[in-house]
């Protein structure tokens, strides 16, 4: 079983920060791209920001020079800071990773946490 904990939403003014962090745990043997996904009311999910194993990182337009992704391999977590938030950033959002366990590798989901930015 693998299980990714997040945690750290909340609500916050625009303009504010919020950094959320996400733990994997379980019988993990690997993981690959661990990254943040976002899904606001009456939208598809989308992808906000996701990590390597070794450290690249590819962000969405709407997160570039905004939100900082890490992790941390040896703690199977991977965080989001989030600066210059936007009443358009409102969302649940959801790490996700993709673990191998045992001797198969699939992608887990997190529970998601809410973000809510006011104006």
């Amino acid at each position: 079983q693998v299980q990714l904990v997040e945690s750290g939403g909340g609500l916050v003014q625009a303009g504010g920060s919020l950094r959320l962090s996400c733990a994997a745990s379980g019988n993990i043997f690997s993981i690959g791209v661990m990254g943040w996904y976002r899904q606001a009311p009456g939208k598809q999910r989308e992808l906000v920001a996701a990590i390597t194993s070794g450290g690249a990182r590819n962000y969405a337009d709407s997160a570039k020079g905004r939100f900082t992704i890490s992790r941390d391999n040896t703690k199977n977590t991977v965080d989001i800071q989030m600066n210059s938030l936007e009443p358009e950033d409102t969302a649940v959002y959801y790490c996700n990773a993709d673990v191998v366990a045992g001797n198969k590798g699939h992608g887990y989901w997190g529970q998601g946490t809410q973000v809510t930015v006011s104006s």
